[in-house]
């Protein structure tokens, strides 16, 4: 399922390849998010032409709201209900449930919740949200666990991660004793949590190493925590978590968050910022990042990005590109959305290559500085 190809001599970067019933993904490898079976306002042409990705996120919560799991089971899955022929990871919506503070009840049998859409009433259990992502039919599952809130205390963030334990030996069960629905093999990855205390966290990587599973995912970071802390925390899980299956660090984040988390030795990533903050007129270029509302990009017509990352960073001029966004037109988040993920994208390729190439330190420092600069 996981195999390390490479490994950078001055870090802990890998470059891997992981395989799933529909394709290899090489890492380290960023995940464009699907929440309800799409990537916003983007084409699967150009999500696979334009973009290049291999793997996309669905969210278990929204996709089992709706259209539901009779629509889907009825569909044979999320694949052919989506016409996607490539592979998908689905969280397990605990992270949507939980950011419902005022709708939700943990209790020790899972997380109750009342429906965003309606009002209705709802209970996720480690083995409903297995069953769920079976008839969704995802490459790789995730397991329900509890994303702490942060701030937290010690008493707290301790409690939250005996119930996320709990409910992991009750999904792992479940797993181990349902098969696939729809003719290929499903993979269920654990999930790390346990707040920023360092103890914790460590408790956390060696019960998740112990289950077994195919992948091992971080959670609970990139919540409102200093950028230094989340490394810190990443490096003392890593050290615990086994170096022959992938890692995967949910959320998370910026360029330069994934290039420090990838030197840590992190395999897989996903953010809804390339897509939600394009929507918003921020680009993520080779330069650095662009307001591209701002005055002064009215009258520049050279290229989105020059050294483009996609046919349409080269084909559309930063001027056209801001009167669309300001204007309100759709082709502006949709040009905005598919130039940010085919920019992430590509800086994984260029990390896998460095890696390869045993300079991936070095051509890494100067290229955060560049990429984190407001121009």
């Amino acid at each position: 399922m996981f195999e390390v190809k490479e490994r950078d001599k001055d870090t802990k970067a890998r470059a891997g390849l992981i395989r799933t019933a529909h394709g290899e993904i090489p890492t380290p490898v960023f995940m464009p998010v699907g929440t309800a079976g799409s990537v916003k306002g983007i084409l699967h042409r150009d999500l696979t032409e334009d973009i290049g990705a291999k793997i996309i996120l669905g969210n278990t919560y929204h996709l089992y709201l709706r259209p539901g799991t009779g629509v889907l089971e009825a569909s044979r899955g999320l694949h052919k209900f989506m016409s996607w022929d490539r592979s998908i990871l689905t969280d397990s919506g605990g992270y949507q449930v939980f950011s419902l503070s005022s709708n939700r009840k943990l209790t020790d049998e899972g997380a109750v919740f009342k429906s965003h859409i309606d009002g209705t009433k709802h209970i996720f259990t480690p083995e409903n949200t297995v069953d769920i992502q079976r008839i969704i039919g995802a490459d790789i599952m995730m397991v329900l666990d509890e994303c702490a809130p942060f701030p937290c205390d010690y008493r707290y963030a301790k409690k939250s991660l005996a119930l996320t334990h709990h409910w992991l030996d009750r999904a792992v069960k479940r797993f181990r004793e349902t098969d696939p629905l729809w003719g290929w093999e499903q993979l269920l990855f654990a999930i790390v949590q346990g707040g920023v205390f360092d103890d914790l966290r460590k408790l956390s990587a060696e019960k998740v190493a112990e289950s077994g599973m195919a992948g091992n995912a971080i959670g609970g970071l990139s919540v409102g925590e200093p950028a230094e802390e989340m490394y810190r925390i990443v490096e003392v899980v890593n050290g615990i978590l086994p170096e022959d299956k992938p890692r995967y660090l949910m959320g998370v984040g910026t360029p330069a968050n994934i290039l420090e988390a990838v030197s840590l030795g992190v395999d897989m990533f996903d953010c809804v910022m390339p897509t939600r903050n394009g929507r918003n007129g921020m680009l993520f270029t080779s330069e650095g990042i662009i307001n591209i509302k701002n005055r002064k990009w009215a009258d520049d017509f050279s290229p989105i990005d020059p050294e483009g990352p996609s046919e349409v960073s080269l084909k559309y001029s930063k001027a056209y590109l801001r009167h669309l966004i300001i204007s309100g037109e759709i082709l502006g988040a949709q040009i905005s959305s598919i130039h940010n993920l085919a920019f992430y994208l590509s800086l994984m390729q260029k990390a896998r290559e460095k890696i390869k190439e045993g300079n991936f330190r070095k051509w890494k420092v100067p290229v955060i500085k560049k990429l984190s600069a407001r121009l």
